[in-house]
C-alpha cells in the first residue's frame, strides 16, 4: 500500500513536471509571437508611409501629365517643368542650409 502511494507521488510529481515544462514552452511560444506582432507593426506603419509618399508621387505625375496634355506646345510644358523644379530644388537648398 505504501508502495502504492510512492508510485503515485512519483507519477503526480512526474506529470507536475511536464505541465511546468509545457507552462515553459508556452511562455517562450507567447513571447516569440509578441515580438513578431511588434515587427508586423512596425512593417505595417512603414509601409503605410510608403503608401503615402507613393499617393504624392502618383498625384504629382497626374498633375504633370495634365499640364502636358493641356498644353499644345511641348516646349511650354517643358519650361513649365523646368522652372517647376528650379523651385524645388531651390526650396530644398534652403533647407539645407
Amino acid at each position: 500500500m505504501i508502495e502504492d502511494r510512492t508510485k503515485l507521488l512519483i507519477n503526480l510529481e512526474v506529470r507536475v513536471k511536464q505541465v511546468m515544462l509545457l507552462c515553459n514552452k508556452l511562455k517562450q511560444e507567447n513571447n516569440r509571437l509578441e515580438n513578431e506582432l511588434v515587427v508586423k507593426k512596425e512593417e505595417l506603419i512603414k509601409a503605410k508611409k510608403e503608401l503615402g509618399l507613393m499617393n504624392k508621387k502618383y498625384d504629382n505625375l497626374k498633375t504633370v501629365r495634365t499640364i502636358t496634355a493641356a498644353s499644345v506646345d511641348v516646349e511650354t510644358a517643358q519650361s513649365k517643368l523646368s522652372k517647376l523644379v528650379r523651385e524645388v530644388d531651390k526650396c530644398i537648398g534652403l533647407l539645407n542650409k
